[in-house]
């Protein structure tokens, strides 16, 4: 997503196997994962010869957060993961207050401000 964003101004197409070779990511996990977010609409694919992926909104609409979720399927969770003893646990309000930063830092931190 942040290396998409780095051409989002100039409405360039980025190939799947570029984004592997510049970003080091494996190929297949890459298409995985490029995939779930062009399900999303945060991305979209161009067909052919000069085919690939680019950015459905700008880098400054898009957060982290989104992100994570979308690839996670679920926003992170760190508040009594498991737990049998919810209603006795006497730390589920740090985890709460934990979980509450965690997604707004996520939230904060945009791809523009990631590419700068």
């Amino acid at each position: 997503m942040v290396y998409l964003a780095k051409f989002f101004a100039e409405k360039k197409v980025i190939s799947l196997k570029t984004i592997s070779e510049k970003e080091g990511i494996p190929f297949d996990y890459l298409g995985k994962v490029i995939s779930e977010l062009e399900k999303t609409g945060l991305v979209k694919a161009k067909k052919g010869i000069q085919g690939g992926y680019f950015l459905v909104r700008k880098p400054q609409k898009i957060t982290a957060g989104e992100v994570v979720k979308i690839l996670e399927r679920t926003t992170i969770s760190l508040s009594c993961l498991g737990c049998q003893r919810t209603k006795k646990c006497l730390t589920k309000n740090v985890w709460k207050k934990v979980q509450d930063s965690l997604d707004d830092t996520l939230n904060s931190i945009t791809l523009k401000s990631l590419i700068k």
